[in-house]
């Protein structure tokens, strides 16, 4: 068996099943990978999952990949309703990650939610962590400080009305356009990201993501919080980022994170925000 890839045949993935206090984490390694490679575990963006980085895969040889499904997307479990998805459980959920695989010392990969998650990784643990590249996105999500009260009511709010029920599609390639056109992606990329992201019913399909992960988050860090943490990463990190910017992370700011790093550097790329999948050898380039 092998597995169809944007770019051709690839080596078949294996897949893995990880348990986690949060659930069973899944995903796959690249299979064949030498126990002497350098170890790079990838997360990938909001409502996207591990299939995000099977463009780049072919491009990354050198390295013993993992990419997981994030908590409450593609394959791996749902937060229960008692929790909350936040930027504190998706941290500690890719350190269980790292602790599951026996990986004491590794280097991360993330693409923007799982940039976020990886800078904070970096930030919390930065011992084991021995690089980082961060595409889209570095650092937390923030909020000024005096919209507080504002969001954590209607955080509340949201959480505590009936769940709708979830859309279904008729066939898969409706699922496919929708999604095409909603983030902007290629066919075959968007394709990519359902497949995975999908599940069958008895009236079509529907999207395997906790629907959750669409609410507000009831907290968020300031920005001066934010800067702080991406300072406490020590490990050398490369950030690239596609041009034009995504409007939640304007130029001035994502350069000024930048700008913070002890070990850092910027590179730019012509792109949409999944430029990693749309042009994977230009952004794999930019790696070294």
């Amino acid at each position: 068996m092998r597995v169809r890839c944007l770019r051709g045949w690839l080596p078949m993935r294996e897949a893995i099943e990880l348990q986690t206090v949060f659930g069973k984490i899944r995903g796959w390694r690249r299979a064949g990978s030498s126990p002497s490679s350098p170890r790079l575990l990838a997360f990938h963006g909001w409502l996207d999952n591990a299939d995000s980085f099977v463009p780049l895969e072919p491009f990354l040889r050198d390295y013993e990949l993992v990419a997981i499904d994030q908590i409450g997307h593609g394959r791996s479990d749902h937060l229960p309703l008692s929790s909350d998805y936040t930027a504190l459980t998706f941290t500690r959920c890719g350190i269980e990650v790292a602790d599951a695989l026996g990986w004491q010392k590794f280097n991360l990969l993330g693409h923007s939610l799982g940039s976020v998650v990886a800078s904070l990784v970096a930030a919390a643990i930065p011992s084991r962590v021995e690089s980082l590249i961060a595409i889209e996105a570095l650092g937390a999500l923030t909020n000024a400080p005096e919209l507080t009260a504002e969001v954590f009511r209607e955080a509340i709010d949201i959480a505590y009305k009936p769940r709708r029920p979830l859309r279904a599609f008729a066939t898969l390639d409706d699922a496919i356009r929708v999604r095409a056109a909603v983030n902007h992606l290629s066919e075959p990329v968007a394709r990519l990201l359902v497949e995975r992201g999908i599940n069958e019913v008895d009236d079509g399909f529907v999207w395997s993501s906790d629907p959750r992960l669409t609410h507000p988050t009831a907290f968020r860090l300031t920005e001066a919080q934010a800067m702080d943490l991406i300072e406490g990463i020590e490990c050398p990190t490369r950030v690239i980022l596609a041009d034009p910017p995504q409007s939640y992370f304007p130029d001035a700011i994502r350069r000024r994170r930048v700008a913070a790093l002890r070990n850092g550097s910027l590179r730019m790329i012509n792109g949409t925000h999944h430029v990693h999948m749309e042009e994977p050898e230009a952004v794999a380039k930019l790696f070294d």
